[in-house]
């Protein structure tokens, strides 16, 4: 796995803090990028929670995520979650280590206590002290945040500060861009009230060290509950790793519902799935990837939109109209570029590889946020993709009408086109049958087809 190191340096370490005036959560802030560009220690939010106990626990939930390793618990250094102010919310985000489940908090408005946040995306510090407090946190007094530095960190950022070197998996930044292109087809599947909602995630099996992953399980929905079903019948909801949910305990007494999001079951194949839990002014959501032993990293639904040229030129015109908006409506967006909808997904899908681009499944929206990563990184760390590229360029393709072969090593493949989806002959296709994207062979005559279009196009554009 490719790692690179990063480090980030806070003001002091983020604590939870009682005094005179009640009680202080102050998270501190690294590096991130703001509308008035990078910030060394930028400030989202001062005010108060109106719910603190709840967005305490969801915080926990989030950072649980962080640390944990679901095919394999052995104890990890923790990894500070994301937050991006958005105006009217703010939403934490984080990856487990393995890259399997990915974790979200958005605190709204009404949880806010009607307070407007800053914008922009930066690591906030979640180390073992806070982690601790925030557990021992009873009661709902009053609960001041501060996302950045105060005033007192403020007059000694020119002194000693806490850094750490954290490992960043490239696998990390695909993830947040898979799993974008994944929830962005999910729909509502079920909707349970608080009471259900706890009976059924407190029915589910929880992650011990040493246990073997129970590993795909299916559920449906029955009137206002959820119940087992040995085989995914029509309407089925995959629950790949159920353990997996296990962050979601600390929010349940405050729950107000659950909802379950998801792509629509038919062919009985494991997939992903998103579990949203409704709190007081908040939303707490894990996306499941379809295994345990299955990162987000490698699911290849964002190659087609990294290929092309155009999508690439369409992502530098659409990035300049993003505004740290909370919905990002791909129709508004098309009316102001100029281009068409479909293209302007394409383009968000490529902006989502740099991190600059997230999906939420309540809203059914996309939204923004900067993560501090090259525009290329995933590009040039994606292993089909950069296959794909050296075929095409070493002139391994042949082009005959529906099909095409490709040489690759010591054999050739075949590649044909099927109910508008690309086929191979390779081990690939054979494994996955097109569900985790393209393989190699079948993305480089997709390349070398689109190139030999534009060239017909120029060519009949110069007569």
């Amino acid at each position: 796995m490719t790692r690179s190191t990063q480090a980030l340096a806070y003001a002091r370490p983020s604590a939870l803090e009682s005094g005179a005036a009640g009680r202080l959560l102050g998270l501190e802030t690294s590096g991130g990028l703001t509308p008035a560009g990078a910030q060394p220690h930028p400030t989202f939010f001062s005010g108060f929670l109106s719910s603190p106990q709840t967005a305490a626990r969801g915080l926990l939930a989030v950072a649980d995520v962080a640390a944990a390793r679901y095919h394999d618990p052995t104890p990890r250094p923790l990894l500070d979650p994301v937050v991006t102010g958005n105006g009217d919310r703010l939403r934490f985000e984080s990856f487990s280590g393995c890259c399997g489940v990915y974790a979200r908090l958005d605190v709204l408005r009404e949880g806010l206590d009607g307070a407007e946040t800053g914008h922009g995306t930066t690591n906030v510090d979640v180390n073992n002290p806070l982690r601790e407090a925030l557990s021992r946190m009873t009661g709902d007094s009053p609960l001041h945040l501060r996302v950045g530095p105060g005033e007192l960190a403020v007059t000694t950022l020119d002194g000693s500060v806490v850094e750490k070197k954290v490992p960043l998996p490239e696998r990390w930044l695909r993830g947040f861009a898979e799993a974008q292109v994944a929830t962005a087809g999910f729909d509502l599947r079920a909707e349970l009230p608080a009471a259900e909602a706890v009976r059924f995630l407190r029915s589910l099996p929880r992650p011990s060290a040493g246990r073997a992953s129970r590993g795909v399980s299916w559920v449906i929905a029955s009137g206002r509950t959820l119940r087992p079903t040995t085989r995914p019948v029509p309407g089925a909801i995959c629950l790949p790793g159920p353990e997996r949910l296990a962050a979601l305990q600390r929010v349940l007494r405050q729950a107000v519902a659950l909802r379950v999001y998801g792509p629509l079951a038919t062919d009985g194949v494991a997939s992903s799935a998103a579990w949203e839990v409704v709190l007081p002014g908040m939303r707490l959501t894990l996306t499941l990837s379809p295994g345990t032993n299955r990162g987000f990293s490698g699911e290849g639904g964002v190659l087609e939109a990294l290929s092309t040229d155009e999508a690439a030129q369409d992502a530098e015109l659409v990035s300049v109209l993003l505004a740290w908006e909370p919905r990002i409506d791909p129709a508004e967006l098309a009316e102001r570029s100029g281009l068409t909808v479909a293209r302007v997904r394409a383009a968000l899908v490529r902006l989502g590889t740099a991190g600059r681009v997230g999906y939420d499944v309540a809203d059914a929206a996309y939204f923004h946020r900067e993560l501090p990563y090259e525009p290329d990184r995933t590009e040039r760390h994606n292993p089909r993709l950069v296959d794909a590229r050296r075929l095409l360029a070493a002139g391994a393709v042949t082009l005959d009408g529906e099909s095409a072969s490709v040489v690759s090593g010591p054999r050739v493949y075949r590649v044909r086109e099927a109910g508008g989806q690309l086929r191979c002959t390779c081990a690939w296709w054979a494994d996955h049958q097109g569900r985790r994207g393209p393989c190699k062979h079948a993305l480089a005559v997709r390349m070398a087809r689109r190139g030999t279009a534009v060239k017909a196009a120029a060519g009949g554009e110069n007569r």
